[in-house]
């Protein structure tokens, strides 16, 4: 005789006549890109950090664990990059799709939806996979319950791509110009009115100018003459720490990270024989460094030299 027949009788009784078994419990899967991105958010959000700083060291604390490589750094920078550059377009967004202010969603939920919502609207990622991993990452740090309001906002906003959305949140042009292009360039209303004042003429030149500053900008570095070389640069990012590397386009000691990726991946700029600086600020210094100087200007001292980034 089965000696499990009787636990398995009892259990069947427990269950009541005609129900189903309920589903085990499933873990959340933890993606360490986007609880990463998630941590950074936060902490902007909490203590207004600044997410150049705060970053990297998540970064480095994350290239520690084995699984972690350089596209998932790459995959977390953009998150963070991109869900703060459009911040504003996404507010106005997720706004449309709760049924109350946003002030009145808690912090933590409104930046796992800026998060999906960046995944959704500004990323190649598939819409079923961007819901999907958005959602459990809602599991891992908001919790079950918090995480269905997550997934019923994020199927909303799926509905739609982001021009749709523009049209549907953004004020017509005709009647509110600035609020407008606050909307669909996400930028506050202020810096707008700002930016046009000092730039002057119609509305071509000023959207011209809020979509080039939301352009992510490109990783470049420096290969800091007489310590490291473009092509120990170009080696090292080629070997997958930073995602590949192409030559400057205007300084002799310019490497651009292709992929972004993590700059403190890379041998040379741990050993500080190569940094992070655009190639602007590696024009200004050549150009100082090679002008002719005579008499009392021979010595000269930058008192306030910064790489540029």
């Amino acid at each position: 005789m089965n000696d499990q027949a009787p636990q398995a009788r009892q259990q069947h009784n427990r269950q009541g006549p005609g129900r189903r078994p309920g589903k085990p419990y499933r873990r959340p899967k933890k993606d360490p890109s986007r609880i990463l991105a998630f941590e950074a958010l936060r902490a902007v959000d909490e203590r207004d950090a600044y997410a150049n700083l705060v970053l990297p060291p998540l970064l480095g604390k994350a290239r520690e664990q084995p699984d972690f490589d350089a596209r998932d750094a790459a995959l977390a920078t953009e998150l963070v990059y991109g869900t703060l550059r459009r911040q504003g377009t996404y507010d106005a967004i997720i706004s449309a799709c709760v049924d109350r202010p946003l002030r009145e969603v808690d912090p933590p939920v409104l930046d796992v939806l800026s998060l999906g919502t960046h995944q959704l609207l500004g990323m190649r990622i598939p819409t079923h996979a961007a819901v999907s991993a958005t959602v459990e990452l809602a599991r891992v740090v908001l919790g079950d319950g918090r995480a269905k309001f997550v997934n019923a906002v994020l199927r909303k906003i799926s509905a739609d791509d982001l021009d749709t959305w523009l049209e549907r949140v953004a004020p017509p042009y005709d009647e509110d110009a600035e609020e407008h292009l606050a909307v669909v360039h996400a930028h506050p209303r202020w810096i707008v009115s700002a930016l046009w004042d000092a730039l002057g003429g119609g509305r071509a030149g000023i959207e011209d100018l809020l979509a080039a500053d939301n352009e992510r900008p490109e990783v470049t570095l420096v290969a800091r003459p007489g310590r490291s070389t473009t092509g120990r640069l170009l080696d090292e990012a080629g070997a997958g720490g930073a995602g590949g590397g192409l030559p400057g386009r205007w300084s002799p000691y310019a490497v651009r990270l292709a992929e972004g990726g993590e700059p403190g991946a890379l041998p040379s700029v741990k050993d500080a024989s190569a940094g992070v600086q655009d190639e602007g600020s590696q024009l200004v210094a050549l150009a100082l460094a090679a002008a002719p100087i005579e008499g009392p200007d021979e010595t000269w001292l930058d008192g306030c030299a910064g790489p540029g980034g």
